[in-house]
């Protein structure tokens, strides 16, 4: 079974920053997509960031300027480098993965991807 963990989270001030990490425990090169989901409390899971395998990203508008999504197939990691953090990007950050399914209509869309980690809680202060 194919697992992703997640690592990085943690509290920093608001304006500090942060790198979230994912890793696969098998080899991401055939992956199409890959992302960054976030869910604060009582709202709905949303898309961060999305990589396709040739590095064509997708943001969200309200990260723009801010996070920079990347991958290394070889190493078989996903990460999120975030700056200028803001209370608003409290959450718990979700790794993703479309491991079958084809190219997503939808690449920030959580319905678009199969395969999930198990989050990592970022927290941003003022």
């Amino acid at each position: 079974q194919i697992q992703l963990v997640e690592s990085g989270g943690g509290s920093v001030q608001s304006g500090g920053s942060l790198r979230l990490s994912c890793a696969a425990s098998t080899y991401t090169g055939t992956w199409i997509y890959m992302a960054w989901f976030r869910q604060a409390s009582g709202k709905e899971r949303e898309g961060v960031a999305a990589i396709d395998l040739r590095g064509t990203t997708n943001y969200a508008d309200s990260v723009k300027d801010r996070f920079t999504i990347s991958r290394d197939n070889a190493k078989s990691t996903l990460s999120l480098q975030m700056n200028s953090l803001r209370p608003e990007d409290t959450a718990m950050y979700y790794c993703a993965a479309n491991t079958a399914w084809g190219i997503p209509r939808l690449p920030l869309s959580p319905s678009s991807y199969d395969t999930w980690g198990q989050g990592t809680q970022v927290t941003v202060s003022s």
